[in-house]
């Protein structure tokens, strides 16, 4: 025998292959308020018993479990779903037992011998008895009457109606003693945030380029000017890069130059100066108090500002001279600056997570996020969180999420995927993607299909950019307006919380510092932009359809439902989403060639949408606002990316009668 402790032998029940897990039960899953956790297992045990298993949950604050009846699948696999109804962490496992009730009324329906079914009666009668005696009031009193039933049936067949009786069943399912129970070795964990986590729309936008008449900086007082534009829109969440002071040693100038000019203001990531550092404002943009004032005005108009937080130095950050532990120093009694052979950056310093006061640093870290909760802000996008030591992300993330489950931490980690899921374990809410490299159908149907369909959607929640102040993607540089018109659709479609970098994406911006390069010429990064948000040609009315249309169609506000449908043009792509009870069917047909017209013919699984192989159903594009009747399976589509690259159908069932004007739901 084993010298492992066995606690009780006569528990015969086996519990396996749980899910969702990740990496069994090491991290959280992740549901937003009001989703559902369906949990899977392998129950099983030694001969040919009833089982019965419960999925059983509760808040990590609350002392008291939940349960859910668990229903058989097939081949041993089990099933029950639970919803989570409070931010933060809940706890659920299962539990299985082998059913000496269950197992005799299953026995009693098949025996026939009149000796045999007597026999069973007075044990059944037994059964009844026992679990009477565990039953309070009123229940145990009809627990005994039907223990007495059974003792005294008047013949085999009244015994076994009686056995087989719904009533008995119920009350004997309620009140049932579970001896020797299993329970599934490890509690696991889902970490459940506001619905901001699941759907969001994100855009970004510099502060200090928010100018109007002559003024050369721009302020908070004038961002908040911006919040009608911005909310007109469609956008619900404000991304400002770093609003600290910035740092003049080694400051860089216009298109990245090394040496800034005396009047240029430099890269907002070099954080720190004699104003202050990570906890103060750059006293251009205004004081803390006008910064209060925008997010409150934001908030007003349903707009959440998410800050960026950027842990990192500029040489003149007072965390330089207060704990210099915190960085590492080179030989010359300088410190190390962030570099990537053979690039350089002089202006920024990066904290030594291998240092001796590791704690400290740490502690200081957790403080940054705390402070500006304390402002208002609980959305943070936090910079390059790949090169920071992983361990700190951990312990950051759960102590700030235990205090404030309603906090959002957006991974911008443009890196390997080991690393971006990684991230995603430790407890990142949403992360970015490969999107803005993800041009052909092939490349999309792929990825998508990684992200929405693998295991990692229990953790991994996309967030889709078409567009960064650091990556202006070579397709944008050539595709045209059409380019810019399609790439917006698909991360709204695509995605349930995608973004943008604004102004320059609905103004078309679109030229790069260098033949080759992703950089934008002029970047805003490096200085003020006066932004003309009136011109004609901008996107601003497009963008704010596409976002209307995500608002009013539910199965555009999360990820899982993505299925992608045949087309015979590689120029074209079909895709579709869809609610649970198919209420909301929502299905998009985009040219991926900005230059020339594509047609093809789209094959739709009509029978799972409902829809009837003959039946004529209409496609309505929410976009243009035109109307189609189609029929069938497959159906003829040609997009002309200078007048619509993209079609976004809502399917809608014929369920009326002729003499109704809309008779199309």
């Amino acid at each position: 025998m084993s010298s492992a402790t066995i606690e009780e032998g006569r528990s015969r029940v086996v519990i396996g292959s749980v899910k969702p897990a990740v990496e069994a039960g090491r991290f959280p899953i992740k549901r937003t308020l009001g989703e559902a956790v369906l949990v899977e297992a392998d129950v099983f045990c030694d001969g040919h018993d009833v089982i019965r298993c419960v999925v059983q949950y509760r808040h990590e604050n609350s002392a008291d479990w939940h349960e859910i009846e668990m229903q058989a699948r097939g081949n041993d696999r089990w099933h029950a779903r639970f919803s989570v109804g409070e931010l933060g962490r809940c706890l659920y496992t299962v539990t299985a037992w082998v059913d000496p009730f269950f197992t005799w009324r299953h026995d009693l329906a098949r025996r026939n011998d009149p000796a045999d079914i007597a026999l069973a009666l007075q044990v059944g009668a037994n059964l009844v008895l026992e679990t009477a005696a565990r039953a309070a009031g009123a229940a145990g009193a009809r627990l005994h009457e039907f223990a007495s039933a059974l003792r005294k049936a008047p013949s085999p067949e009244a015994g076994k109606g009686i056995g087989a009786d719904p009533e008995l069943a119920e009350s004997m399912a309620r009140h049932a003693g579970r001896h020797f129970a299993t329970t599934y070795d490890r509690t696991l964990a889902v970490l459940v945030e506001p619905e901001r986590a699941r759907y969001s729309t994100w855009y970004e936008l510099f502060p200090r380029s928010c100018v109007s008449g002559n003024m050369k900086h721009g302020t908070f007082k004038e961002t908040a000017k911006r919040l009608p534009y911005i909310a007109g829109m469609g956008f619900d969440v404000l991304y400002l890069p770093p609003i600290h002071p910035i740092g003049t040693t080694f400051r860089k100038g216009r298109n990245n130059a090394l040496v800034a000019g005396p009047d240029e203001p430099g890269s907002p990531w070099a954080i720190g100066a004699a104003e202050g550092g990570h906890k103060s404002v750059h006293p251009e943009l205004g004081t803390l108090d006008d910064f209060r004032h925008l997010v409150t005005k934001a908030r007003e108009l349903g707009i959440d500002i998410a800050m960026d937080i950027a842990f990192q130095c500029a040489p003149d950050h007072p965390y330089v001279k207060e704990h210099p532990s915190w960085f590492r120093w080179r030989p010359d009694n300088t410190v190390q600056y962030a570099e990537n052979p053979p690039k350089k950056y002089q202006d920024i310093y990066p904290f030594d997570f291998e240092s001796e006061d590791w704690r400290g640093l740490w502690q200081e870290l957790k403080s940054i996020f705390l402070f500006w909760l304390e402002q208002g802000v609980h959305i943070f996008r936090v910079d390059n969180p790949h090169t920071k030591a992983f361990p700190m992300w951990e312990w950051l993330i759960a102590e700030v999420k235990h205090d404030h489950p309603e906090v959002i931490f957006l991974a911008e980690a443009f890196t390997r995927p080991q690393i971006m899921h990684r991230l995603a374990k430790l407890g990142y809410t949403q992360s970015y993607t490969y999107f803005a490299w993800r041009n052909t159908k092939h490349e999309l149907i792929e990825y998508f299909t990684q992200l929405t369909q693998s295991e990692s959607r229990e953790y991994f929640r996309p967030n889709l950019w078409p567009n960064t102040p650091d990556i202006l993607p070579e397709f944008l540089q050539y595709g045209g307006r059409p380019g810019f018109m399609l790439r917006v659709a698909l991360a709204g479609t695509l995605g349930a919380s995608y973004g943008i970098y604004g102004p320059a994406y609905e103004l078309l911006e679109h030229v790069a510092r260098d033949p080759g390069s992703e950089e934008y010429l002029d970047s805003e990064k490096y200085q003020i932009r006066h932004w003309d948000l009136d011109r004609p040609d901008s996107l601003r009315d497009y963008i704010a359809r596409l976002n209307r249309i995500r608002k009013d169609n539910v199965a555009l506000q999360s990820d899982w439902s993505l299925r992608f449908h045949p087309v015979d043009n590689d120029a074209l792509i079909c895709f579709s989403k869809s609610t649970e009870d198919r209420s909301n069917v929502i299905f998009v047909v985009a040219n991926l060639d900005p230059h020339h017209v594509q047609s093809g013919w789209v094959d739709l699984p009509v029978e799972g949408f409902e829809l009837g192989a003959e039946k004529a159903f209409q496609v309505h594009d929410l976009l243009s606002d035109a109307r189609y009747l189609w029929q069938g399976r497959r159906n003829f589509v040609q997009l002309d990316p200078q007048a619509a690259p993209v079609h976004i159908f809502r399917l809608r069932r014929k369920v009326r009668t002729e003499r109704d004007f809309d008779y199309f739901l």
